[in-house]
């Protein structure tokens, strides 16, 4: 046991290490992530497996978390997200349904596209990749097999080499890890980088339960001077967010 356990945790150390090294990749397509959004356009995730079921755990948290709109930040799954929990490892082998998805959801120019394959073979991402690229619609990678070609029809590759796994072919491990985390930089950076946060604070934050909105009356009271816990809630909750509140207070 001692020894599994081990030698898990020693192959996971080496997932930071591969992160950071495709960060210069990274930093590129945050860039242009943060482009489209700016100007109108839409980021979609799309993929299969276990990389495409931890984009959907990502994506579904930005709204609350941010209060972005729903339908900026969007993910096209093998199977379809409705069916997450069923892990429907069959439908990624169709070259056509991933375009087809994305048509569904009027994909167009003005939006990015990344798949998310960690062979760089999957046919539900390469297929459509190649429909956004013979379509003009930017698009990116996100892949742990280097020069697959998944990144030849990529305008932003990140190749994550995490090299192989403790289960042979088991990609839900290290190559899940770097994913996860992956989608953490892109998340939170792009979220920071559109103002959706102000000194580390989440001032956009959803008044979703007792507990966040707790937190951001304290928020309020920290940023704003307000000395009375009621009369923070009051305003807080008249307004939305603290980012509305403070900005309603500023103009008073």
């Amino acid at each position: 046991m001692e020894e599994l356990t081990a030698n898990i945790n020693r192959e996971d150390k080496k997932v930071a290490e591969a992160v950071e090294a495709a960060l210069p990749q990274l930093n590129k397509l945050i860039e242009a992530i943060v482009e489209k959004i700016s100007s109108g356009g839409r980021m979609f995730y799309l993929g299969a497996g276990s990389g495409g079921r931890l984009s959907v755990l990502d994506a579904i948290e930005l709204p609350t978390t941010y209060g972005i709109p729903k339908g900026v930040i969007n993910v096209v799954l093998a199977g379809g997200v409705d069916r997450l929990v069923e892990a429907r490892e069959e439908m990624e082998d169709n070259v056509n349904d991933g375009w087809e998805a994305l048509q569904k959801e009027k994909v167009a120019e003005k939006d990015i596209v990344i798949g998310i394959t960690a062979s760089g073979t999957t046919p539900f991402v390469v297929g459509a990749l190649k429909e956004c690229r013979a379509n003009r619609i930017t698009t990116a990678c996100i892949v742990s097999n280097p020069g697959s070609p998944v990144a030849g029809y990529a305008d932003f590759p990140v190749e994550v080499i995490t090299g192989a796994e403790f289960v042979t072919g088991s990609t839900r491990m290290k190559c899940g890890t770097a994913q996860k985390m992956i989608f953490d930089i892109i998340s939170t950076t792009t979220m920071i980088r559109l103002g959706r946060v102000e000194d580390n604070k989440m001032v956009n934050v959803m008044l979703i339960n007792d507990k966040i909105t707790d937190r951001a009356v304290k928020m309020l009271i920290e940023k704003s001077g307000i000395a009375d816990y009621n009369e923070a809630r009051r305003i807080l909750l008249q307004y939305g967010s603290v980012k509305k509140a403070l900005d309603e207070l500023a103009k008073s």
